[in-house]
């Protein structure tokens, strides 16, 4: 039996989720097409490679080897595609983009458009998660391009900062935190601040502003959408920071809520456009890095 493409993305996908069903999901098939995949693969290759349990599926010695190589081989094959895409002219054909959950429903509104207007010919598909996952699969090639806070910090992508976003203090009007104004984040109270839950970039970069908060004081936090964060800041819950990107997409009901600047420095994030250093179709990327500029100064 020969291995396939399709066996090691089903393989690579296993490798980052721990977990059939979530590498199922991660790949849109079942987890029983993903599973006789995997099954096959180990069979073509002649050793196991993953270690079966109730509670998820852990790589044995070999399959740690064999996902380490084969997300280097789903790279090249990436960036052949993206080689013989790069001739039909700029941003034509599929593209792949990652887009972190921060920026991606106030910054896709506005760059859509303007790509569909600009680049008829492109055919475009939009991956929203984490930052972490997102760069996983761009080194894997799963993806051709991502927008996410830089650095990432990886050797293997060029990285293009293209705008700041600078951080606001949302303060309630009414209740116990309503007096919770600082001149700077780090002088906020762990005990007041509210945060998206963990694995959101957007959650680390708070952290980071506020300096050496004592995050052993905390709340715990099921929270994954900025628009809750800010009505619980209404409902006098609490405080926290609010990109600017964020606030200007949505209505500040200014009854209930105080948006407050901070004192120079402000602390902010840097938006940017990544992708692999070996990927050909860099002048593709520089045209989406120009879209995303004019989106940004745009307001």
């Amino acid at each position: 039996m020969t291995l396939t493409l399709r066996q090691l993305r089903y393989f690579d996908a296993l490798a980052a989720e721990g977990h059939f069903g979530r590498a199922a999901e991660r790949v849109s098939v079942s987890q029983p097409a993903l599973s006789v995949q995997i099954r096959d693969l180990e069979t073509a290759l002649g050793v196991a490679l993953v270690e079966r349990s109730a509670g998820g599926a852990r790589l044995t010695a070999v399959g740690e080897g064999v996902a380490a190589r084969a997300r280097r081989i789903l790279s090249e094959v990436g960036d052949l595609e993206s080689f013989a895409r790069r001739e039909t002219g700029v941003l034509a054909g599929p593209l792949r983009l990652g887009v972190i959950p921060s920026i991606a429903p106030y910054l896709l509104p506005k760059l859509l458009p303007r790509l569909a207007l600009a680049f008829p010919r492109l055919q475009l598909s939009v991956r929203e998660t984490v930052t972490a996952t997102l760069a996983d699969e761009l080194a894997a090639g799963d993806l051709d391009v991502i927008v996410a806070s830089v650095p990432l910090g990886h050797a293997a992508f060029e990285e293009v900062a293209v705008f700041e976003d600078p951080f606001l203090l949302a303060v309630p009007r009414d209740g116990p935190f309503s007096d919770a104004g600082v001149a700077e984040a780090s002088q906020i109270a762990p005990e007041a601040l509210l945060l998206l839950e963990d694995g959101h970039c957007l959650r680390d970069q708070t952290l980071a502003v506020c300096g050496t908060i004592d995050a052993r004081r905390l709340r715990a936090s099921g929270v994954t959408s900025l628009s809750t964060i800010l009505q619980l800041v209404a409902a006098g819950q609490g405080i926290t920071l609010l990109p600017r990107i964020f606030l200007d997409s949505v209505s500040i009901d200014e009854t209930a809520i105080r948006l407050l600047r901070f004192a120079a420095p402000e602390p902010s994030r840097q938006v940017g456009v990544a992708w692999r250093r070996t990927n050909p179709r860099a002048r593709d990327f520089a045209e989406i890095v120009g879209v995303i500029a004019r989106c940004s100064s745009a307001g």
